[in-house]
Parts: C-alpha cells; sequence; structure tokens
C-alpha cells in the first residue's frame, strides 16, 4: 500500500483485539503513526516493551489528539467512560468506531459522550482467540474473517465517506466486512456468539462443582468437546460479563428458545425417539459444513489447532522494514 488509509490512528485499550488492529494495520500499511492509551500502567509498560506504538498515554485525551482514527478497544460496559474520557482531544471529521461484541448499546455510549462533529461507525471485527492482554494480539487474527460496521442512520456526503473509509481499512487487514442494524448485530450474535459462551461457562462450572467427579478427574479425562468448551470458558471474564449486560434482552430471547429446544431434547432421549435425535444430528452436521465450506474454519484434524501460531512479535518495527 502506497499510502496509508489512516495517517494516525488511537487505539484506546490495548488487549487482544486492540493491540491484533495494530499489527494488521502496521503490517498492511493502513496507518501511519499509533498512539496508544491505556488505564493498566503494567500494559502501557508492555506496549513500550513490544514497540506497538509511536506513543503511549494513560489519559485517552492526549492520545486521540491529531489522530484521524479513533479505536475503542475497551470492554462494552466501559465504552461510555473511555468516551468521556477521550471527547476533549478529538478533532472534527474525525472517525470513530469501537470493536465491542455489542452494538446497540455501544452506539448509544458513544453518541452520548461523544460531540457531533466526528464520524461515529460503531464495529465488531468477528475474530479471536481465548487470550487477553497486549502480547496476545497478531497482525492475522483478522484475515478472511468477518467484521460488522454498524453505521448511524445518516445520509450527510462526509458520513457515508468514512464509512467508506473505514470499510477499505478494515478490507486491507483481511477481513469481509459487512454493513448491519445494530439491534440485528446484537440478535445475530447473541445466537452465534453470546449463547454459546454462556453454555461454556455454564457446563464448565457444573463439571467443576459436580459432587461425583473430581477436578483431577475433570482434567485428566477431557474428551475434545469438554476440551473445547474449556478453551471458551477462558475468555476474558471481565469482557464476557460486560457483553451479558449490555446486551441482555437478545441474549435472554435466544435462551428461552435454546432452554425450550433442550426441553424437547431431553424428552427425546427420555423415550429412546432415534430418529428425532438423528434427524438434529444431521442438520447441525450440515451447519458444520457449511462454516467449513465459507472458510470460517478449518477442516484439518483438531481443527487445524496442532499448525503453529503465528509468531509473537519481538519487534514490530523489524516487521515493517
Amino acid at each position: 500500500m502506497s499510502q496509508p488509509i489512516y495517517g494516525r490512528m488511537a487505539v484506546i485499550g490495548c488487549g487482544l483485539i486492540g493491540s491484533s488492529v495494530i499489527r494488521a494495520a502496521r503490517a498492511a500499511g493502513a496507518v501511519g503513526e499509533v498512539a496508544v492509551a491505556d488505564a493498566s500502567e503494567a500494559a502501557r509498560a508492555k506496549i513500550v516493551e513490544l514497540g506497538y506504538a509511536d506513543s503511549v498515554h494513560a489519559d485517552p485525551a492526549e492520545a486521540v489528539k491529531g489522530a484521524d482514527l479513533i479505536v475503542f478497544a475497551v470492554p462494552v460496559m466501559a465504552m461510555g467512560e473511555a468516551a468521556r474520557a477521550a471527547a476533549p482531544g478529538l478533532s472534527p471529521g474525525v472517525t470513530v468506531t469501537d470493536v465491542g461484541s455489542v452494538k446497540g448499546a455501544v452506539a448509544e455510549a458513544l453518541a452520548a459522550f461523544l460531540p457531533d462533529s466526528v464520524h461515529i461507525v460503531p464495529g465488531h471485527p468477528i475474530a479471536g482467540t481465548e487470550q487477553s492482554g497486549p502480547e496476545a494480539g497478531f497482525a492475522e487474527l483478522f484475515k478472511n474473517r468477518w467484521t460488522i460496521l454498524t453505521p448511524q442512520a445518516r445520509t450527510d456526503a462526509p458520513y457515508q465517506a468514512a464509512v467508506e473509509r473505514l470499510t477499505d481499512f478494515w478490507t486491507a487487514l483481511g477481513a469481509h466486512v459487512e454493513l448491519m442494524d445494530d439491534k440485528h448485530h446484537d440478535l445475530v450474535l447473541a445466537v452465534t456468539s453470546h449463547l454459546p459462551h454462556l453454555i461454556a461457562y455454564n457446563i464448565v462450572g457444573t463439571a467443576a462443582d459436580l459432587e461425583g467427579v473430581t477436578r483431577g478427574e475433570v482434567m485428566k479425562y477431557s474428551a475434545g468437546g469438554f476440551r473445547d468448551f474449556t478453551r471458551i470458558a477462558a475468555s476474558d471474564p471481565t469482557m464476557w460479563r460486560d457483553v451479558f449486560l449490555a446486551n441482555k434482552d437478545a441474549v435472554l430471547e435466544v435462551l428461552g428458545r435454546f432452554t425450550e429446544d433442550l426441553q424437547a431434547l431431553s424428552r427425546a432421549i427420555r423415550w429412546a425417539e432415534g430418529d428425532k435425535l438423528f434427524e438434529l444430528f444431521s442438520r447441525t452436521r450440515e451447519i458444520r459444513r457449511g462454516i467449513i465450506a465459507a472458510g470460517q474454519e478449518s477442516a484439518a484434524p483438531n481443527f487445524g489447532r496442532d499448525a503453529a501460531r503465528p509468531a509473537s512479535p519481538k519487534d514490530l518495527n523489524q516487521q515493517q522494514s
């Protein structure tokens, strides 16, 4: 890329997703300078050590000065406070986005605390791992994954240009981009992400509390299914607490439907209705095959997890040269 899409990007919060945005944008040449703000002194020290940013700040208002792209990468319930803290440093016309897994509540929080002169384009890259912290990020995280943008209901030319520019940015990072209404996003993600995490947290907790099975047996004899649940259940607890609180209406709606289906499945097992079980398992198998065909998962043994993970960066500047 001959010219960066954004001359200066400020990232507020530098965990897995925030640090991956920086690494991917650097690798693609999509940004010039990078500033980071993080509330954690330990995280700021790690960011400096890793060389992610041109400047590192405790105050978001200092980090956003002169930036033409602001990325909020804090837990969703902290978006409002982060936006309030950053607002004094924002320039008119800058694009403000986020990476939160909930869009309705985040859109409201950003609009409430940011000036009307900025272009707010909420976003959600559907990518991640169970790891957290600045050192967890890697540039390949978004490749061939979807990023959903949920623009405001604005038709003015400057705002539309900001949406197109942000789309180009995510495309440069290797993502597929789709525009969506924020409420529809929250319902879709309640099905595809939030409920699965809730189930994982619950089943791992159930196993840990089961009186007839020791914790050592749970760890020693974990089959693939339970092992995968533990991977999901190892995700950042602060982030997921906030997701469920911020998207509670959609999550409860989907959870109610899931509970009804689970009761029907329980009846099928109780009454030995093998045809119903076989029909369900056949349908769900086709969903899995469709996900693989769409390039959103690997058909390799052990889901491709035995392949080497992208190397953790020691010197980001060397990678760019």
